[in-house]
């Protein structure tokens, strides 16, 4: 039997499968561990590489793992399942983990620090309360409707609905108003927390030095420039900036063969959070261009006059994507290109 080199480990909450190969993709050992067995485990082990799934917890296991004297490196769950022989199964993806590990080709993603994801907790929370919101939107706005009270849609226009159900003249029945109360009372509520978060977001963009000059970029705020900075990984992970809107998912899916390109929808890989701020931005920055073509860019007042304005969204966001990771990797502030 030879020395393990490369170890495989399927994280779960209870019960782990690990398994170790040596240099020439021999089977070392296939081992279950407990919770509690798995540091344990790895300490004893001689300084080898541990690979896991990108996956839940992974980031904390492989910050522990580390501290033990080992290799740790992630691999997106869908470079994974390739190596998966027939069954689904623990020992198989640990086997399937281990084997991806090995490949030269492969690609991981890069670890992060607990200060990395205790930064990005702000904009998850948020997130959640923005979307929790948008259902209760939706529920006041449906149950109001079977009562013949129509307003405008936008966030902006949820007061008309709040103030019709405190309007004790409207002809909302009696039965309905106390449980349509509790709905607005949770939306305030909500609409108050989500106001509180947005001020955290922009001190810490005020008080980040990079999150200040990535405001300078037209459509990037506070919220987009702060979680550009929690959420983002390090400039230097990728070669250049269009790297780094494929990896945002702001580039066509290909599907080319025989020498013909075939391009489709955008790929939507990568952060979620960040794709959509982007874009959230861009589209901001394309109404402002629409409605007064004289205050935008050749290039953008170029792309709505002759594409959809979607598609031109996209097309900024991506843009915009690249010139972020041109500041975060070589510094400065943006520049608007000068006009013939």
């Amino acid at each position: 039997m030879g020395e393990v080199s490369t170890v495989g480990i399927d994280l779960a909450k209870s019960v782990f499968q690990v398994h170790g190969s040596d240099p020439s993709g021999t089977v070392v050992f296939r081992k279950k561990l407990r919770r509690a067995q798995v540091l344990a485990f790895f300490s004893t082990l001689p300084r080898c590489v541990v690979a896991m799934e990108a996956c839940a917890s992974a980031h904390y296991w492989a910050r522990e793992i580390a501290l033990a004297g080992h290799d740790t490196r992630l691999i997106p769950p869908a470079y994974v399942k390739p190596f998966v022989k027939r069954q689904k199964n623990d020992m198989a993806d640990a086997e399937a983990i281990c084997e991806a590990a090995q490949r030269p080709t492969m690609r991981f993603v890069q670890g992060k620090t607990a200060q990395a994801q205790a930064c990005a907790v702000v904009f998850r929370t948020r997130d959640l309360l923005v979307r929790q919101r948008t259902q209760l939107i939706n529920a006041l706005r449906g149950h109001l409707t079977e009562f013949g009270y129509v307003v405008r849609q936008g966030v902006g226009h949820v007061g008309q609905l709040v103030a019709i159900i405190r309007d004790q003249t409207s002809d909302v029945p009696a039965q309905a108003r106390p449980v349509l109360a509790v709905i607005a009372d949770t939306l305030q509520a909500l609409q108050a927390q989500i106001a509180l978060l947005d001020r955290e977001i922009a001190q810490r963009a005020k008080d980040d030095a990079v999150a200040k000059r990535l405001m300078t970029i037209p459509g990037v705020g506070p919220v987009i420039a702060a979680a550009l900075v929690a959420l983002a990984p390090a400039a230097s992970t990728f070669r250049r900036g269009r790297n780094f809107a494929a990896w945002l998912g702001l580039i066509p899916r290909q599907h080319s063969s025989g020498g013909k390109e075939r391009l489709g929808r955008t790929t939507k890989m990568g952060e979620r959070s960040l794709r959509r701020l982007l874009i959230l931005g861009a589209s901001s920055a394309t109404k402002v261009a629409a409605r007064d073509p004289d205050k935008a860019g050749a290039w953008l007042a170029g792309m709505l006059s002759r594409k959809p304005r979607m598609l031109v969204t996209v097309a900024l966001a991506n843009k915009m994507a690249r010139i972020v990771w041109a500041l975060m990797a070589h510094g400065g502030c943006y520049r608007a290109p000068a006009t013939a």
